[in-house]
Order: structure tokens, then C-alpha cells, then sequence
């Protein structure tokens, strides 16, 4: 059994008004994707575990954005902080905080979200595809950018997840 993960270490403050904790799997790897991820021209993708532990690091201090509708991704709608990534089998687990105080009304959408119905989406650059003709494109190198909270049917893996902490 191998176990990889990395975290960025944030101390604990108790009733902090602005970090709300929230964990959640951000994708699953080795696996192809339900959809086409935007900017994969129309293509299913497999995101490979070598490529995935490998832009691990990228990953930390990431941050998570929304777009109203929880459709997609807005890279100018920074709500929170990845603050741990960790493989738990093939799905990539992350945690972190979003900054309650400043988006008060993602925070409760979150918080008045129906269980499960909740998913995350990866955010990438300097992706190499292996094969730019295959009709599934096998990403073996990226750069974890950020990530996207959004409802789980519009994310390209339906295997994903997003919570608040209890």
C-alpha cells in the first residue's frame, strides 16, 4: 500500500470568521472522464496517476472559484484556499477553506446545498496529451492551476465530490 498526499500547514484558529473547512474529490485518475472537460476540444480525458502525483505540489495553495449556477468555472471568483491533496485509491481527495466572511452567499448556497449534489473540476495548464488523436486523450503531464466548485452533473467526473466539514 502506497499512501501520497501533501498539505500546506495553516494553524488552527478557532471561530475563524472567514475559513469555512470543506473537503472534497477533485477528480478520479486512471479513469476516463464522463464528459469533456472545457478546453479538451470536445475529447474525454484520463488525467494518469503518474501525471497527477507528479503535479501534486502544484496543486497546494491553489484556489477554488464558482460561477453563479454552480455551471461552471470563473477564474475571477477565488472563494478559497487548497490546503491538502491526498490519494485515497483513484480519487484525488483535497481540502481546504473557503472565505466565508467575503462570499457570504456562496457560503450558504453551500450550507443550503442538498447532499451529494455538490462536485469539483480541476483547473490545468501545460497538459500533455499522448496521443492528440485518440478519441479518449490520456493527459501525462499537467499543472494543477486550481479548481472549480460546481454542481456534480455539470462536472466533467461524475465521481465527483464537494462538502463542507463537519
Amino acid at each position: 500500500m502506497q499512501l501520497d498526499a501533501m498539505s500546506v500547514k495553516i494553524p488552527h484558529v478557532k471561530g475563524h470568521p472567514n475559513r469555512l473547512p470543506f473537503e472534497g474529490v477533485l477528480t478520479v485518475v486512471d479513469a476516463p472522464s464522463d464528459k469533456a472537460p472545457s478546453g479538451a476540444r470536445g475529447h474525454r480525458v484520463v488525467l494518469t496517476r503518474v501525471a497527477a502525483e507528479a503535479a501534486l505540489p502544484s496543486l497546494l495553495g491553489m484556489a477554488v472559484d464558482y460561477r453563479p449556477g454552480w455551471d461552471g468555472h470563473d477564474a475571477k471568483r477565488k472563494i478559497g484556499l487548497i490546503t491538502d491533496a491526498d490519494f485515497v485509491g483513484r480519487k484525488l481527495v483535497v481540502k481546504g477553506y473557503l472565505y466565508a466572511r467575503d462570499f457570504p452567499e456562496a457560503a450558504d448556497a453551500m450550507r443550503r446545498a442538498k447532499p451529494n449534489s455538490m462536485g469539483m473540476s480541476y483547473e490545468l495548464a501545460d497538459a500533455q496529451v499522448a496521443d492528440m488523436r485518440a478519441e479518449i486523450w490520456r493527459l501525462t503531464r499537467a499543472t494543477f492551476t486550481g479548481a472549480a466548485i460546481l454542481l456534480r452533473e455539470k462536472a466533467a467526473y461524475l465521481g465527483t465530490s464537494f462538502r463542507l466539514a463537519s
